[in-house]
């Protein structure tokens, strides 16, 4: 209860924070009902109401020409929206633009804003405008009784509280608006759709909202991007009456390397589109796209061109990435908050929108049929006293001529109303022909059998739905078009990693004695041949791609993963692996691995131990790397060696002897010691492994001494792992390198 009080003068006082309360929320419900949210009945904010009001008003019918659109703003300003001239002009111009408005309801003349600036509107000293076809669905009944008036801000006026729409227009333009505490965000729909589910919902109101999403799928933009949103999302969407809304840009193929744009999304800036991806390109985040050109013009309002790389380039992956980064594909919120018919704000699900509207309807239609009924009986009434009076001709003239006050004579001889009698006496004289009494009985026939009708539709509800069904469907015959927002079920965008964004080059990476790694382009790198500081020499290399992953391993055991594109050119000396990686304190890097994740090597110690792993199972985020291979006492890492099922395995130790066996025989682990290779004596090591297809020559590298090995003498050395082998000449007791050989 406020708390208030009278001073000794008579002035009223209240607290601050009453006042403050009060003066609060009688603002917030001023901007709640009477500026930003729109009302069930036509889906208008009051400006927009008044600023089509004021435009019947002033006679701009979509046949009328067009005037300056400060003769509105004008008219709007003075008579019903005391506000702000640029902000009426510009709610004027956004019912303009046929980019913002599904359907649009003035007809512009003049720059209007265009797509890629839509504020970018001429001012209103310079455009031209009147009322378009469509705003017709929304004023055709005003002057029929079918909406209550209300003053003007000065009481000069009247204007109507609500405009009668034939159609659902608060979900065909859709509108959005934030007011105090809450905020609307309705986008727009397709007129057939949205009357097919208003038909649906008149011949079935059990009609659940999953059933009438069948008639209305989803929104409608009034360009020809494709809405992406998956159709669970969407019935949601239209369950609670909030959710969101995902479109994405058209584009298609032209020439194997051309991606052509030809569709932005709803309210998207083709400039500053352009500028995102070019600022991409800048910052080589881009290396599929080589060029960008914009080729819009008058015929096509929308055409970039996206020059790619190469036809090699994978398209779908390429525009995806772009729709994650960059406006060719957005989201936008849907908020169906609205004034309903019981003045309150709400938010309503899509059934119970179309149920309140289509009650409104009802209601506007019945009051539209009442009216026509009391002007109808109105005129019989009138025509009743002319026939009376043209019967008995003569007699009413004579008194008329006669009496001084023939009005009350007339009403009392005849029995007619004070109206009838007024009407008697209006008659002008070219209306005494002969000819009048038949055009009387005729109006009459013509007035009666239409009473019949009005009264039968109002004393049934079947016929009152019928009429409302029938209306509805020829504004949709006459006012609808196809939809303009393709339904395209696709995957959602997704950003590439960064591994992904990189050129595909072919690299060798190549590691120092002492531990320092460089990569160079190509595959024809012999590292052997390259500079090292002083001190230092080659020790090991390897081959791939520059968005692979190198790994290294240790004489310890532990894996370790650096991205090849981050390593220094070969063109230097390379630098230190330390610098990014953690060893173990005397741990020292003797291995560089280089490939797919899913790629498959077999791992062994110079004790004799082994296993096969996926080279993904090396990966480590961490400098300190990971361990990989257990390492017995007083062993050391053997060179890995890649391998598939269905290879060979050749064992070497250093007795010397050669074991094969099949690689099936090995087990596949994430890490371990692994299981024996091979029965070696005591103090025998393991010096190289290989893995190689049946039928293939080796070749074993002893320090400067080289062997051969056929197919015939590889074959005599298969046995089962953990096998002796075979022996072989002293000369290769210390293998360093088994190798392919053509």
């Amino acid at each position: 209860m406020t708390q208030q009080m009278i001073n000794y003068d008579g002035i009223e006082q209240l607290s601050v924070s009453n006042f403050a309360e009060k003066a609060y929320l009688d603002y917030a419900m001023y901007v709640i009902l009477d500026r930003a949210l729109p009302h069930i009945g036509d889906g208008l904010k009051p400006v927009q109401r008044r600023i089509i009001f004021a435009m019947s008003e002033l006679g701009l019918k979509s046949t009328a020409k067009h005037k300056k659109s400060a003769r509105t703003v004008g008219d709007v300003l003075g008579k019903f929206h005391p506000h702000g001239d640029s902000a009426c002009y510009e709610a004027m111009v956004l019912m303009a633009q046929n980019f913002s408005f599904r359907y649009p309801l003035i007809d512009g003349q003049g720059n209007w804003g265009s797509m890629d600036d839509p504020k970018s509107f001429a001012a209103m000293r310079y455009t031209e405008s009147k009322l378009s076809r469509f705003s017709q669905l929304l004023l055709e009944e005003v002057a029929q009784g079918t909406v209550d008036w209300t003053p003007n801000f000065d009481g000069s006026l009247d204007e109507p509280t609500v405009l009668p729409a034939r159609v659902p227009h608060v979900l065909l333009n859709g509108t959005s608006g934030i007011a105090v505490g809450m905020a609307t965000d309705i986008p727009p729909h397709n007129l057939r759709e949205v009357i097919s589910g208003c038909i649906a919902l008149l011949d079935n109101p059990n009609l659940t909202t999953d059933e009438l999403v069948d008639f209305i799928p989803a929104p409608d933009y009034p360009n020809e991007a494709h809405i992406i949103t998956p159709k669970s999302e969407l019935v949601k969407l239209y369950e609670t009456g909030h959710g969101g809304i995902r479109q994405r840009a058209r584009y298609f193929v032209e020439d194997g390397v051309n991606v052509v744009v030809d569709a932005l999304p709803y309210q998207v800036s083709g400039s500053k589109l352009l500028e995102q991806i070019a600022t991409l390109m800048r910052a080589k985040k881009l290396p599929m796209v080589v060029e960008l050109r914009d080729e819009s013009d008058h015929e096509n309002p929308v055409r970039f061109v996206i020059e790619l790389r190469s036809k090699r380039v994978d398209v779908e992956a390429a525009m995806l990435h772009l729709c994650a980064t960059t406006d060719l594909e957005k989201s936008y919120r849907a908020n169906f908050n609205v004034i309903g018919l019981n003045g309150r704000p709400q938010v309503k699900n899509l059934r119970a929108m179309l149920t309140e509207w289509l009650a409104y309807r009802t209601e506007t239609v019945r009051r539209r049929l009442q009216f026509r009924l009391d002007k109808v009986i109105a005129r019989l009434h009138i025509l009743e006293g002319m026939m009376i009076a043209f019967l008995n001709i003569d007699e009413v003239i004579a008194i008329i001529r006669e009496e001084e006050k023939p009005k009350p004579v007339l009403m009392e001889r005849f029995g007619l109303s004070d109206i009838q009698a007024e009407s008697v006496l209006d008659l002008k004289l070219r209306h005494l022909a002969r000819l009048e009494e038949m055009r009387i009985r005729t109006e009459q026939a013509e007035l009666e059998a239409e009473r019949n009708k009005l009264e039968k539709i109002l004393g049934s509800t079947a016929r009152l739905k019928t009429l409302v069904k029938k209306e509805l469907l020829a504004d949709a015959e006459e006012y609808g078009d196809d939809r303009k927002s393709p339904l395209i079920e696709t995957r959602a965008a997704q950003a590439m990693n960064e591994q992904d964004l990189l050129p595909s080059e072919a690299v060798t990476v190549v590691l120092s004695e002492n531990g320092w790694v460089r990569a160079a382009k190509g595959h024809d790198i012999d590292g052997l041949a390259l500079g090292y500081k002083s001190g230092d020499a080659f020790l090991s290399q390897a081959v791939g791609q520059s968005r692979q992953t190198a790994f290294f391993l240790d004489d310890t055991g532990r894996a370790y993963a650096l991205p090849a594109h981050s390593l220094p050119s070969a063109r230097s000396h390379g630098e230190p692996l330390t610098g990014r990686l953690s060893p173990p304190k005397g741990a020292n890097f003797k291995h560089v691995l280089l490939g797919q994740p899913e790629e498959t090597i077999f791992l062994a110690s110079s004790a004799g131990y082994g296993f096969i792993t996926k080279l993904e199972n090396l990966h480590s985020k961490g400098k300190a790397g990971k361990a990989i291979l257990t390492l017995p006492n007083d062993s050391s890492v053997v060179t890995p060696a890649r391998i598939k099922p269905d290879d060979w395995v050749m064992v070497v130790t250093d007795e010397p002897q050669m074991l094969v066996f099949k690689a099936e025989e090995l087990p596949t682990l994430g890490k371990g010691k692994g299981t024996k290779l091979a029965n070696m004596p005591k103090g025998q090591q393991v010096t190289a492994v290989f893995a190689f297809e049946p039928g293939s020559k080796l070749t074993l590298v002893a320090g400067k001494y080289e062997k051969i090995f056929g197919p015939t003498a590889i074959e005599e050395a298969l046995s089962s792992r953990a096998k002796r082998g075979i022996g072989l000449p002293r000369t290769l007791k210390q293998v360093t390198e088994i190798k392919l050989t053509p």
